[in-house]
């Protein structure tokens, strides 16, 4: 006859170095996939600044060459209607770019929480 509690502690064992191997991997790819998701969104943040620059740095040209006040409250409008509608496709973009990080920083993990019994409250 065999000892229930040493196959139950064996048992056991195997599951343990199996969920120690499980999320070793797990680390190790969310280590190797997180810098480009950083690096994807500081390109996205660097592009949107630099492109941020550059269009106020020519507005405040078109402005310093205006003979009337009725053009220039014509560039100061276009110029915040350009502006706006920048922040909000690049704030669309970087936000999707977060998305994507969360999705790939959380995919190493999945088939570890899956396998996790739930817990009754």
């Amino acid at each position: 006859m065999s000892n229930p509690n040493r196959n139950n502690s064996n048992q056991n064992s195997t599951q343990h170095q199996d969920g120690k191997e499980e999320t070793g991997a797990a680390a190790m790819s969310f280590t190797s996939s997180t810098p480009a998701g950083f690096q994807a969104i500081a390109t996205a943040y660097g592009d949107y600044t630099k492109r941020s620059f550059e269009d106020t740095r020519a507005f405040v040209e078109k402005l310093a060459g205006v003979k009337s006040f009725e053009k220039a409250i014509e560039i100061q409008t276009e110029f915040a209607k350009t502006a706006f509608e920048t922040f909000v496709s690049e704030s669309q973009k970087i936000g999707a770019l977060y998305g994507d990080l969360s999705k790939q920083s959380y995919k190493p993990f999945a088939s570890f929480v899956a396998r996790t019994p739930p817990t009754s409250r």
